[in-house]
């Protein structure tokens, strides 16, 4: 779409460019063809553009991927792209981008992301889509060049800050182009900067909670010239121990910690339960026989090795919506590494009763106590559809907020059971073995 195009397009529909929307559109069609490239859209791809406008990138979009979802927020613009591009079977979808529900897209089995992001919203809109856990695979976004180098910014520069930190522990951000404001209309005042996100690789940082993490990166940056440590409110001995073990000098300022140093940083100064637990390899568990009689003990790898029958339960924490928390397990599990399972699930300790077992596994994989008694809602017999465990399955509600630690969890969301039931149905492969068999018996009214 070139100038005279979007100028006919803006008196057809009597549209004047939003300040409030912060509408800026881009009218050059070699630049926008090339934006739309950068992303590698093949055909069995589901993508997403948010602020499709007058569909300068998409039209580049159009018929190379399988599904095709515009989020626009402005009616008169949603009304042409229904006309436009509704009957070639693109999902126009008129709706405030920074209230978009992205949980539907965990059906597509990853989706990609693309779009020119306004200021006043952009970084609501990045974090609806792209905090973890997130159906979005990878991510070319055009932004104001300021915001751009927020994004990208290095240890001790004026740019590095909490934005930086909150995106960069999940996403490998890079900067591809840089254009100015002749190849928009209305002009904008700035630069813009066209980044692409690809996700962080598991395991390249430290297994941390993102709660505490997040916590302790806004405090740190909380006043940015003072100290770190006054920042961070500790006690002076705390302080001192917590810098030493780092190597941090007690004059250290927020800016100065890289994007590892604060991973460390969370984990020292509030360690999550799970993270103090040994290898989960030197564990030893009750083999049972048929009837679930303990017949002796094993190390846990012996006891998945030799497919031998052991205990497990699995907790479902609800909350006031009715809607279900559930775990996306962390890459480091020796079983269903990066599948989706319920909201807290372990195996029985020697001794242990399930009942005991359920409320260690809610504290020790998402920091919370049951709030009041968890009742038990089913009990499944040993099977290869549950992974050779007898298994309890107990429902309740969490006593405070959930946090999680990558050694067990890497990332956790609330869904409804309707949902989770279709998504069963049409993605099994996404699920923990156990957890369907689990989850299906709960549905059907129990044991």
């Amino acid at each position: 779409m070139n100038l005279p195009e979007l100028q006919e397009l803006l008196k057809r529909y009597a549209l004047a460019p939003s300040r409030k929307l912060g509408q800026s559109f881009l009218v050059d069609t070699a630049m926008s063809q090339w934006i739309a490239s950068q992303l590698q859209i093949g055909p069995d791809d589901c993508v997403v553009e948010v602020g499709s406008g007058f569909g300068a990138l998409t039209e580049h979009l159009v018929g190379k991927c399988r599904r095709l979802v515009l989020v626009e927020a402005d009616g008169r613009l949603a009304k042409f792209l229904q006309e436009k591009y509704g009957s070639v079977g693109v999902e126009v979808v008129h709706a405030d981008a920074t209230e978009y529900d992205v949980r539907p897209l965990f059906l597509e089995g990853g989706v990609k992301f693309i779009g020119n992001l306004p200021y006043s919203v952009g970084n609501t809109i990045l974090e609806r889509f792209l905090d973890a856990p997130s159906p979005v695979t990878q991510a070319i976004i055009m932004v104001q060049k300021e915001v751009g180098d927020r994004f990208v910014a290095e240890p001790r520069s004026k740019n590095y800050g909490i934005l930086t930190l909150m995106l960069q522990e999940r996403w490998s951000i890079t900067p591809l182009r840089t254009i100015g404001p002749d190849l928009f209309h209305p002009r904008p005042a700035v630069d813009s900067t066209i980044v692409r996100f690809d996700r962080r690789p598991p395991g390249e940082l430290a297994p941390h909670s993102p709660e505490v993490y997040r916590e302790v990166v806004k405090r740190g940056f909380s006043q940015r010239r003072k100290q770190l440590h006054n920042n961070l409110r500790l006690e002076a001995a705390k302080a001192d121990e917590i810098f030493g073990a780092m190597g941090l000098k007690p004059s250290a300022r927020a800016e100065e910690l890289s994007l590892a140093e604060w991973v460390d940083l969370s984990n020292l100064i509030d360690p999550h339960p799970c993270s103090l637990l040994p290898p989960a390899a030197t564990e030893s568990l009750d083999v049972v026989d048929g009837n679930d009689e303990v017949i002796g003990t094993l190390p846990r790898r012996e006891i998945h090795a030799g497919k031998h029958l052991h205990r497990a339960v699995h907790v479902f924490v609800r909350n006031k919506l009715g809607e279900i928390f559930l775990q996306f397990r962390s890459h480091l599990k020796d079983t269903h590494g990066l599948k989706w399972d319920s909201s807290a699930s372990g195996h029985v300790d020697p001794g242990e009763s399930y009942a005991d077992c359920a409320e260690r596994e809610m504290w020790e994989e998402i920091w919370v106590r049951p709030k009041g008694e968890l009742v038990r809602i089913a009990r499944l017999p040993a099977s290869e559809a549950t992974d050779l465990e007898f298994s309890e399955v107990f429902l309740g509600e969490a006593q405070g907020r959930i946090r999680i630690h990558g050694q067990e969890i890497d990332s956790g969301r609330w869904f409804s059971p309707e949902f989770i039931d279709e998504w069963i149905g049409t993605r099994p492969q996404d699920f923990a073995t156990g957890f369907i068999t689990c989850f299906r018996a709960w549905r059907r009214g129990g044991e």
